[in-house]
């Protein structure tokens, strides 16, 4: 009965494919040798499938899977898929998105994907998924400008199914040069604790200057009083021509020791009551055919917790199917 259903899905998928319009079909992977302190390795950073197209003028699909994590965790059966949703554009200034997609936070370091991550803040490091079930309503009041409300399961679940996040945001620009990714979340964590997130992103841009700075505060939405609880971000890139990238980035975590509730359990479950996180470092990216189907970087960072000294150097490439 199993391989019955197993194959009537399969013909389903391959029936709905044979009707869709594919805009793009790649597969992207990642390796580096690395060195943290004296310890080097070798390792597969990424291997993923992107697939993007329309079902039909107003219906559009998104798919993103890595094959290089565990494809099932019993606290999240999709564990190794980022996007798998379907887009509903209902009129040129509203569409709605159902599926498995990014819960969106605020800010340019958490929009990035994987393969542009090289190290980064203890908040995103502290989240072990920020990919859930959600639906998301988009507005477009004018071109540049894009209004979201989100319906999620919470990034803090913690294999939990009734744990859940509602976010409110913007993508959009103030100026031709200043353009921001704005949010503001309310989300449970399994101890009730209502933690609220405002992100507030933005990017500034000089010719082939660019700086991204991400400002990020957190409180519990039932605390009654508060010491600090925040995040700063800063990314700094120049441009040379369309084969090099130079950039240096750095960021500050911290949460005050006091922000525990009565029995003792941290309000916030990302970044721990008592963190000061200091890092920072900087590297180089190559574009050998001036595109970004192949990539050469060579990363180094350092953090004040494990005052070592990290280093990255390796390549990204994309085989392209259909494009």
């Amino acid at each position: 009965m199993r391989k019955f259903i197993l194959t009537l899905l399969i013909s389903l998928a391959a029936s709905l494919l044979a009707q869709a319009q594919v805009e793009y079909l790649y597969i992207e992977a990642m390796g580096s040798a690395q060195l943290h302190g004296k310890e080097p390795s070798l390792v597969g950073d990424h291997l993923i499938l992107h697939a993007k197209g329309n079902i039909s003028p107003s219906l559009r699909y998104r798919l993103r899977q890595r094959f290089s994590i565990p494809i099932y965790d019993p606290k999240n059966p999709l564990n190794a898929t980022d996007f798998l949703q379907i887009t509903w554009d209902i009129s040129p200034k509203w569409s709605l998105d159902a599926g498995k997609m990014p819960v969106n936070i605020g800010g340019y370091e958490w929009d990035d994907a994987p393969t542009e991550i090289y190290y980064w803040g203890d908040f995103i490091n502290s989240i072990a998924q920020i990919y859930a079930l959600a639906g998301t309503a988009w507005y477009r009041p004018a071109p540049g400008q894009n209004i979201y409300l989100q319906f999620s399961h919470s990034l803090l679940h913690l294999g939990h199914p009734d744990v859940f996040n509602v976010g409110l945001g913007w993508y959009g620009q103030i100026a031709p040069w200043w353009n921001t990714i704005w949010g503001f979340n309310c989300m449970d964590d399994p101890y009730r604790h209502r933690m609220g997130y405002l992100a507030l992103g933005n990017r500034f841009q000089v010719g082939s200057l660019a700086l991204e700075l991400d400002l990020m505060y957190r409180r519990s939405l039932i605390q009654k009083s508060a010491g600090f609880d925040g995040s700063v971000i800063a990314r700094l890139e120049y441009n040379i021509g369309r084969k090099w990238s130079l950039f240096a980035k750095g960021g500050w975590d911290y949460n005050d020791a006091s922000n525990v509730d009565p029995q003792g359990i941290a309000y916030d479950q990302t970044v721990a009551p008592g963190t000061r996180y200091l890092f920072g470092g900087g590297g180089m990216e190559y574009y050998p055919l001036g595109n970004p189907n192949l990539r050469i970087h060579a990363v180094g960072w350092f953090d004040d917790r494990s005052r070592l000294f990290h280093a990255t150097v390796g390549m990204t490439f994309r085989l392209n199917f259909i494009k």
